[in-house]
C-alpha cells in the first residue's frame, strides 16, 4: 500500500510539473512579437518623462530663433525689433465687482525665442502683476513650438521648479501627438494657449484679436502672505477670455518676494485646463 501510495504520488508529482513548464512556454513572449517603442512617446530625456520626444516637430517650429534684435522701452512699452509690447491700466485689489478688466496687455507677436522672452520679461512685463500673468500664454505657445526653448522660458517665469514641472506635465499630454492620439483627437488642443487671448474662441477657430491682448481684473480672493516655501507676497487675479471655457474667469497666482525683484508665476492650472474643442482649423499665432 506504502509503495502504491508513493507511486501515485510520484505520477501525480511529474504531471504538475509538465503542466508548469508547458504553461510557462506559453507564456513566454517571443522576441518580435515584444511592442516597440512608438518615437513619438519617447521621452528625450529618459530621468524627466514629462520631456516629449525630440522626433516630434510642430507645425510652427521654424517661428523659434535666437536672434538678439535691438530693445527700446518707452514707458510702458517694449519693443523688441518690431514686435511690441504695452501694458495698460492696473490691477484694483480693492474692486468688488470681478468681471470687468482694468489691466491689458498687448503685443503683437509670441516672442520668438528664450532670447526674446528674457528681454520682454526683465525689461517690462517681469515688472508688474499683469505683465507676468501675460507672459504664462507666450510661454506655453513658446513651449508647444519647442519643448526645450519653452521650458527654459517657465523657468525663468515661474518660481519653483516644482511648479514648472506640474505645468509641463499637462502641456505635455496637450501637444503631442502620439501612438494614441492623432490630430483628431480632441484632448489634443494645440490651440490651447490661444483660448486665454482676447477674441478667441471655440465658435471661431480660436482666431484671437490683434493685436493679441490678455484682459485681467482683481480676483475674489485677496492678495496673500506667504512664508512657507517663500517670504512674499501672492497676487491673485482673473484673466478673462472670450468663451473657450464655460468659465470666462481664469484664476492665476502670482509672487513677489518681500525684498522686490521681479514678480514670479506661482500657479495656474486654469491657464491649461481643457478648454471647448474647436470648430474648424486652428490657424496658429504670429
Amino acid at each position: 500500500m506504502k509503495k502504491e501510495f508513493l507511486t501515485k504520488s510520484a505520477t501525480y508529482l511529474m504531471a504538475g510539473l509538465a503542466f508548469t513548464l508547458f504553461t510557462a512556454g506559453m507564456c513566454e513572449s517571443d522576441p518580435k512579437d515584444e511592442p516597440k517603442d512608438d518615437p513619438i512617446d519617447t521621452p528625450s530625456n529618459p530621468s524627466n518623462p514629462s520631456t516629449p520626444s525630440t522626433t516630434y516637430k510642430d507645425k510652427w517650429f521654424g517661428l523659434v530663433n535666437e536672434d538678439k534684435k535691438s530693445v527700446n522701452v518707452d514707458g510702458n512699452t517694449l519693443t523688441y525689433g518690431n514686435h511690441t509690447y504695452t501694458v495698460k491700466g492696473e490691477i484694483n485689489y480693492d474692486a468688488t465687482e470681478h468681471k470687468t478688466p482694468t489691466a491689458w496687455v498687448e503685443f503683437t507677436n509670441i516672442p520668438s525665442g528664450y532670447t526674446e522672452f528674457k528681454a520682454v520679461y526683465e525689461g517690462l512685463l517681469g515688472k508688474s502683476v499683469p505683465g507676468t500673468a501675460a507672459m504664462i500664454p507666450m510661454a506655453e505657445e513658446i513651449y508647444a513650438r519647442d519643448f526645450t526653448t519653452g521650458e527654459k522660458c517657465f523657468k525663468l517665469l515661474c518660481n519653483s521648479d516644482a511648479t514648472v514641472s506640474g505645468i509641463l506635465r499637462i502641456l505635455k499630454t496637450k501637444i503631442v501627438l502620439s501612438k494614441y492620439s492623432d490630430e483628431n483627437d480632441q484632448y489634443i488642443q494645440r490651440y490651447l494657449p490661444a483660448a486665454l487671448l482676447q477674441g478667441a474662441t471655440y465658435t471661431n477657430a480660436y482666431a484671437p484679436d490683434e493685436p493679441y491682448t490678455v484682459a485681467m481684473c482683481s480676483h475674489v480672493t485677496p492678495p496673500q502672505e506667504v512664508s512657507l516655501t517663500a517670504d512674499g507676497t501672492v497676487y491673485y487675479i482673473y484673466i478673462l477670455t472670450s468663451g473657450g471655457w464655460d468659465t470666462f474667469q481664469r484664476g492665476m497666482e502670482v509672487f513677489q518676494n518681500y525684498d522686490g525683484g521681479l514678480y514670479k508665476v506661482w500657479n495656474c492650472p486654469n491657464a491649461y485646463v481643457q478648454c471647448r474643442n474647436i470648430r474648424g482649423t486652428w490657424a496658429g499665432l504670429k
